[in-house]
């Protein structure tokens, strides 16, 4: 495998403005989609210039891509350059080298704001302003800086409120990513001095007020729909701000002995929880932070079970404000992660039983709580949890599927024990466990089992790879007899020459396998009984003397 060669800055900064000066909004809207579909292959690069990779379309493209010249790039494709295969290689590539995607994503967009820097909009004031108007605008900054510097003694929802008067000139500008840039500039504008713990809360809820920003206009657009369809530029740009928030949760909490520093905490996962609680049933972005909160900040800073106590107090208590909205969806979830957490297994099992459309998710938030399991090393946890939860897997994707058998291949693998619960956990999931079932038979040796299967299916010895059949073969070849000989009266009832191919192709497997049992003469007893049955098939004959079956 070729390197992949690293990017400086300098080449990162060419790439952006690259991008945004040569490709077009719906170029990059369909390569962005391609990216995230993971139709990027074999990306590989015979120097630091130059990217070589394979995209899926609607047939498999190859991109050609030189890095200093993009016009001069080429694409097997019909648009042959600056073509969404082209620019979701780029996306991989800008993945692979840790720069953010969704900056490259925006690069049309930013390329379109590029202008020297402004101050906050409160004190930016055009040289067609007049002297009453920047006064106005002088004095409210003034105002607000003034009462930022009260901020310690203030509740958080008082920042919010502070951070939308800072913001209130912005209010028609179109929600993407300028529209965030200038908007954390207002804010930071009004920043007071602060310790290291604060400023980390101050930029915590500068970018968790512009999210609530971005995602309530959506919802306002919808509000008579339980989903929300956000447009292109407000998804990427509520995509940034909600990595930008993962890299602040990421951070470690600065506790200090402040007064009133814990209560700013608390105060912020009441925030978050209730944003959670009131987000549209497709959108699971304070979702996805309210997790991140407590797994980076609340839990390592207080290990005990009243937190978790505490927690699912306030969400029980949540009911009664938001009724039967589409955020019972989460209300529940984040019940079963608190139950979870607390090693109240039944309790969660039986909730997350009455939660009905666990198939709207990404992906089934069962898989997080497995995963801390396996890497806890709690197999009989875990074997417990597999059990009793396969059966809300069912209707989703068979790649999930895939991801269930996984987990069960470990804890079998770590706790043998567990085993005869996987095949009744298989077996309670039929038939759409099928695919992870027959891979498990192989696994485990039960050759059998998976030659009846196939047998049952009416499945193609010649559809496997050469690599599936070889452990039969050394361990139990006399399973395979069948399993071809089946195969080979389907081919011939097909009557055509490729059939006929096919056949032979398999008998001449027969023959290795009568020698290798030791039965050479049942073997010629059989081929001598099948060239007399089908002698006036001609074609056939032929194809048997073309592979020295007979002279």
């Amino acid at each position: 495998m070729k390197p992949i060669y690293a990017m400086d800055d300098t080449q990162w900064l060419k790439l952006l403005r690259d991008v945004g000066e040569d490709f077009n909004d719906v170029t990059i809207m369909r390569g962005f989609q391609y990216y995230k579909q993971g139709r990027v292959h074999r990306l590989t690069m015979p120097d630091s210039e130059h990217i070589d990779a394979i995209v899926e379309g609607t047939e498999n493209y190859r991109v050609s891509l030189q890095l200093n010249a993009l016009l001069v790039s080429h694409c097997t494709c019909p648009v042959g350059t600056c073509c969404k295969h082209m620019l979701a290689v780029l996306l991989d590539y800008a993945n692979q080298q840790g720069r953010p995607i969704h900056a490259l994503v925006n690069a049309k967009t930013n390329a379109a704001f590029q202008q020297p820097a402004k101050s906050p909009p409160l004190t930016a004031s055009s040289g067609k302003a007049n002297p009453a108007d920047r006064a106005r605008q002088a004095k409210e900054l003034a105002e607000l800086q003034e009462q930022a510097r009260a901020m310690l003694a203030l509740p958080i929802l008082e920042w919010h409120k502070l951070f939308a008067r800072c913001t209130a000139p912005m209010a028609n500008h179109t929600p993407n990513g300028h529209y965030v840039q200038i908007a954390l500039t207002a804010i930071n504008g009004i920043k007071p001095p602060l310790s290291p713990a604060m400023e980390q809360l101050f930029n915590l809820h500068a970018h968790l007020f512009i999210l609530e920003k971005l995602l309530r206009q959506s919802q306002q657009t919808w509000s008579q729909s339980s989903s929300v369809y956000m447009g292109y530029h407000t998804h990427v740009a509520a995509d940034d701000v909600q990595e930008a928030l993962g890299r602040c949760f990421a951070e470690e909490l600065a506790v200090t002995t402040e007064p009133g520093h814990w209560l700013r905490v608390t105060e912020t996962l009441d925030y978050v929880r209730g944003q959670m609680l009131t987000e549209a049933q497709n959108l699971f972005y304070f979702s996805d932070l309210y997790y991140r909160m407590w797994e980076n900040w609340i839990r390592p800073s207080a290990r005990n079970k009243e937190l978790y106590e505490e927690e699912l107090r306030q969400l029980k208590s949540a009911a009664a404000a938001h009724g039967s909205t589409p955020s019972q969806l989460q209300w529940k979830l984040a019940q079963v992660w608190m139950h979870f957490n607390l090693g109240q297994d039944p309790e969660a099992w039986e909730l997350l039983r009455t939660v009905d459309n666990l198939s709207s998710m990404k992906r089934n938030p069962i898989y997080p709580l497995l995963d801390a399991l396996s890497k806890a090393e709690e197999w009989p946890r875990l074997q417990a949890w597999l059990s009793e939860t396969g059966s809300l897997l069912y209707n989703h994707r068979a790649d999930s599927l895939n991801e269930y058998g996984r987990y069960w291949e470990t804890t079998v693998q770590h706790h043998p024990e567990a085993e005869a619960s996987m095949w009744e956990a298989y077996d309670r999931l039929s038939p759409y466990s099928r695919s992870i079932y027959v891979e498990s038979l192989l696994t485990y040796g039960k050759w059998r089992q998976w030659i009846d299967y196939q047998l049952s299916t009416g499945n193609e010895p010649l559809e496997f790879r050469v690599g599936v059949l070889q452990p039969i073969e050394k361990e139990a070849p006399e399973l395979l007899l069948p399993f071809y000989h089946q195969a080979v009266e389907r081919y011939i009832a097909q009557k055509n020459r490729d059939s006929y191919k096919a056949a032979v192709k398999l008998l001449k497997r027969l023959s290795k396998l009568y020698r290798k049992l030791k039965q050479e003469s049942r073997w010629e007893l059989f081929l001598t009984a099948f060239t007399g049955r089908y002698s006036r098939l001609r074609a056939l004959q032929e194809e048997l003397r073309k592979g020295k079956l007979i002279s």
